[in-house]
This record gives C-alpha cells, structure tokens and sequence, in this order.
C-alpha cells in the first residue's frame, strides 16, 4: 500500500504509531537543523518533521522538496510542540525516517494557497490546480454531499432514478438548442437537451408515477454568474396529483436538505403568493423575502400637483428604507445614478426625509406642501427617521427599477444575510406572453404547461389573462426550482397548440411522438425542476455557480483549459457532409 493513513486523520491517539503518508507538497521551512514539511492530500494537512543531528541525508532530501511534488513519507507520529488548533491534525507530526519522492512537480503558475496570486482566467486554465485549493475542493465535495442527500431522501419517498437520453430532437420554445450533426444521416441533426421535459412525461405514460433523475441539461444562451450553458437539474415529475401534492412533495425535500447540509429546520408551511402579487409588491416574480420594503403604490395620491415628472407617469412607486433619512446627498446621487443604469433604465429618483424631529424634506418639495409630503409618509407607513425613495414612469419598466433599488438598498443595509433563508412558492403565472416582434403568443413556461381549469374559457377569447397551474421555488431572491402541472387532455392540448399558432401538421412534427403517446391513456401529471448547481452555490453561502462546477466554462462559453470549442479537421467535416462558411469579420 503507498498509504496506511490519509493527512487528515491522525491525532494525538495516534502517538507512537509507525504510518506512511502520501500527498503533494504544500510548503516547507527551513529553521536551522529542523526541515517541517506540510503534507496535504484531500483530507487536511500533516506537518511532517526532519532533524539535521538524526538523519542529516533525510533532512537534506526534504531540503530539495519542491511545491506540490507527490511524496511518500514513513514515520512514527509524536506530540507537536507547537501546536496549531486551527486544523485536526495540528497537535501532532510525523518524524520521518524515509522520504520517497513519487512524482516531482514544475512551479505551479500560481500559489494552490486560499489567498492565491492567480486571476480567474488563469485558475480555469489550470483548472486542475485550482482544484486542489481547499475552498474549491470542499465546495466539490459539498456538491456530492447535496447529490447523496437528494438521491437518499427521494429514494425514501418511493420516487425511480431513471436515466433520459443525451441525444434528443431539437424543439422549438425556451432558449437555443445545441446540436449535434448525425454521420449516419447526414444532413439531420440531435439536440442536446435543454431538460428532459417530454421524455418524463413519456415515463408518466409508461406508468412510473414517480420519477426523479440529477440530469445535465444544455441551453445555449448567454451567460451569468448562475449560468452555464450546461448545468444539472433535479428532474422530477408524478402522476395522480394536483398542484398542492407536488408542492408539499418538494417542499418537503427543500425542508430536508436544509435539515441535513446547513442544521436548519423549518417547522411551518412556505409563504405561498401569486405571480401578480409579487410582480405588484416587489417588481420581480422571484422576491427576496428576507427584508421587507414592499412596492406602495402612489400613482392617484401625487398627481396633480404640476411636477411632470409624476403628472406624466403611468405609475409612481415607492419603498421606504428604515433609519436612512441621514443620508447624504452624495449617497441620494449614488443612488439615483444607480437606477438611471442602462441596464435598469429609470430617469431619474424622488426622496423624501423623513427627519428624526419630524420634518419632512424632499426633492420634489417645491411642488408639494408639508400637508402633502405627510400624505405620503402616512400611505408609506414610514416613521421618523425613515427614507422613502419614489420612481416614476412606465408601469412595468417602473417595477422592474424599484426592484432593483430595493435590493441594492438591502444590499446596503445589510438585510441581505447569506445565513439567512426565507423559502416562499410563487404560484399562478401567466401561462403566455406576447412576443411584439413576432405579434404572437409563446409559452411563458413550455407548451404542455396546463392553464388554471377556471381561466380554459379565455384560451381563445383573451389569452393573455389565462394563468398557468404553474409554481417556482424561490429562496432568497433566486428561483431554485420551477415546474407545472402538464396538460393530458388531447382537446385542451390542441387548443394550446392552436393559441400558439402551430397548425396540426407543425404540431404532429415538432411533439407527435408525445400526443402519440397520449392517446393511450396519459395519468394527470405534473413536476418540478430544481436548478441543482443552484441548490450547491445557495449552500456554500455564494452567488456564482462557477466554483461550485468541476470543469465550468468561462463568461464566453469557452473552456479555457481544454481550449474548446474548437474547430474540428476537414476530414470529420467531410464525413458529417458538413461545409463550414467563415466569413471575414470587418
């Protein structure tokens, strides 16, 4: 064996005991006729001992050990002297008596330390070094950790892993496909999936009521911090239910993983709204909960004072930020700068004081009275003290900028606690939206998502008013999960269809294989799909993804380590009866 023990586990228990350890080099230190090497594998690090007056042959090896060389080492454990609490194995180390170099190591591009000297784009090229760094490697591991935790609880709930094919046919809705040409059919192509939407329902139709799978999924779009254009979901879905089965069903999986990675318990039922009422209160169909600042809506009270900044809106909203009526004016500009982003697109911000001796000071206070300004500290429901900060324009565009200023003023406040979880369910989502360009109706979630029974009468009538039986899971401002109850009727499928402007013929081509299917007696079904790198990154207390994958993929899409894409040879072209035009660039 190359080892009796890993670097991790050895304690003073272990005094006296001969071991072999393994691992790469992290640092050594040279102190007079004492050489300490620390020794790191994937669980911990062993300080290793060499005495100059014992073995000076030994210790003169040890001298010549480079960063990250792959060493063996055999000794007897004994009692630190100076001992480092800060790691489990830091009251002890190993007296080497035989030092094997196994594998030598170049200078790493960088220090595999967590206060590193590489930037990003270095660290993925040498993917496999950043690897090693103790943050990622535990966020790797906290990534399994989640996976067996999924795989266990929905075991026991009577739920069947089954395994959905790779290649699939390419179908229209959602973001781009990736595909992949057929040598053996040239001229036609797969697609990569962008989940495994139809092929589970197929699973209800076989008469497995209970699928799940931790599935990798494909969309080619462009790219954020909690996005990669290939992810993993937990895909799930169940026949015989309604909408209020499946919630609970994954509510209770929710309530589980957070039990068993982070110690919290969550005794009551999730906060249930409405798509409406979240996009009415906080401009976004995935609020944060974990602070309040909710949208008051004062179109009717501040019109008409002749400030045409308001008298020419559509709507006037606002939020009131506890205890900051202090801020400075440099702070206020801060912030109307902030909304006034062309991403964000608001033009321009109104404040109100709300001053600890009672005064009431605005921007806009040439246009309104004390009596007025007190008007809409009271509709405000703000205090002395307070802030109230007011945006005007468009409706919607108006709702999106104040969700904007609502988070970053969470941001500012600290309200925005990465420890924190406030788990809700928004339900009853548009079931279509209107594409102006195309001056057509696209499913909002994927054309199998069933409507509200109640609203199947506006279908053909008003389908913009007619919401979908459909729900996400939303933590902490981040949709970790969304699904629907499906459609398994073949009439209100065609209506569907026909809403979204598919003749029978498009609609035979494009899903024929699933309303083949359905004429051989679909259950009522329905699932969910939980963004699973999503779930990891929420856990390990970060925004982005990224370090949370083995081998992810840079901003552009690429990987710079395997440096792909890339072309592929003019033979492979050939045989895929493929001919690539690269026209120049200007």
């Amino acid at each position: 064996m190359y080892r009796t023990h890993t670097c991790g586990e050895l304690g003073l228990k272990d005094s006296g005991k001969e071991v072999t350890l393994c691992g790469w080099v992290q640092r050594s230190r040279d102190l007079g006729g004492m050489t300490f090497v620390d020794l790191r594998d994937r669980y911990g690090i062993t300080q290793l001992v060499f005495n100059m007056e014992t073995d000076k042959e030994l210790c003169g090896q040890a001298r010549k050990l480079g960063r990250e060389f792959v060493v063996q080492a055999k000794g007897k454990v004994r009692e630190r002297s100076n001992k480092n609490l800060k790691i489990p194995t830091g009251e002890i180390e190993i007296e080497v008596t035989e030092l094997n170099i196994i594998n030598r190591s170049e200078l790493p591009p960088f220090t595999i330390e967590e206060e590193t000297d590489g930037g990003e784009e270095l660290r993925m090229k040498y993917r496999y070094l950043d690897l090693r760094r103790n943050s990622v490697k535990n966020n790797i591991i906290l990534r399994h950790r989640v996976a067996q935790e999924v795989r266990k609880y929905m075991d026991s709930i009577g739920f069947i892993e089954i395994e959905t094919p790779a290649l699939i046919k390419s179908t229209p809705e959602g973001a781009r496909d990736f595909v992949v040409p057929s040598r053996m059919q040239p001229g036609t192509f797969y697609a990569l999936p962008q989940s495994p939407q139809t092929l589970k329902q197929l699973l209800m139709v076989a008469g497995f009521d209970k699928y799940f799978q931790l599935v990798k999924c494909f969309r080619d779009e462009d790219l954020r911090a909690d996005r990669q254009p290939e992810f993993s979901q937990i895909d799930c879905e169940m026949s015989f239910v309604q909408r209020d089965d499946i919630l609970d069903t994954f509510e209770g999986l929710a309530k589980y993983l957070f039990k068993q990675i982070k110690g919290v318990e969550f005794t009551e039922p999730f906060r249930r709204i409405t798509y409406s009422e979240a996009m009415e209160n906080y401009g976004s169909d995935k609020p944060d909960f974990r602070f309040g600042m909710k949208f008051q809506d004062l179109t009717t009270l501040v019109k008409g004072n002749g400030f045409q900044v308001f008298d020419g809106a559509e709507y006037i909203g606002g939020i009131c930020a506890e205890g900051c009526s202090e801020y400075s004016r440099k702070q206020l500009d801060e912030l109307t700068e902030f909304v006034k982003r062309p991403q964000i697109g608001a033009k321009g911000m109104v404040y109100l004081k709300c001053g600890t001796d009672g005064t009431l000071k605005s921007s806009a206070d040439k246009f309104y009275s004390q009596e007025d300004l007190g008007k809409w500290a009271a509709a405000m429901d703000a205090k002395k003290g307070d802030l109230i900060l007011i945006l005007a324009g468009e409706k919607n565009k108006t709702l999106t900028a104040l969700s904007e200023l609502r988070l970053e003023m969470g941001n500012r406040l600290g309200l925005r606690k990465k420890n924190t979880f406030v788990p809700l369910w928004v339900v009853d989502f548009p079931l279509l939206e209107w594409d102006e360009e195309e001056k057509r109706f696209f499913a909002m979630h994927h054309p199998f998502t069933s409507p509200k029974p109640e609203d199947l009468h506006l279908m053909e009538k008003d389908p913009g008013k007619v919401r979908a039986n459909a729900y996400d899971l939303v933590i902490n401002g981040v949709e970790i999960g969304g699904g629907s109850v499906r459609i398994h009727d073949a009439s209100v499928q065609q209506l569907m269809f026909k809403v979204l402007g598919f003749t029978e013929d498009e609609a035979n081509a494009q899903f024929g294989f699933l309303l083949n299917a359905f004429k051989y007696g679909a259950p009522p079904h329905g699932g969910i799909a939980f963004g699973f790198d999503r779930w990891v990154a929420m856990f390990g207390g970060q925004d982005s993804i990224r370090d949370f994958i083995a081998f992810p993929k840079n901003n552009s899409g690429r990987d710079v380590m395997l440096d792909t894409p890339a072309q592929i040879s003019e033979k492979q072209l050939n045989e895929l009866q493929i001919k690539v035009d690269l026209k120049k660039q200007d």
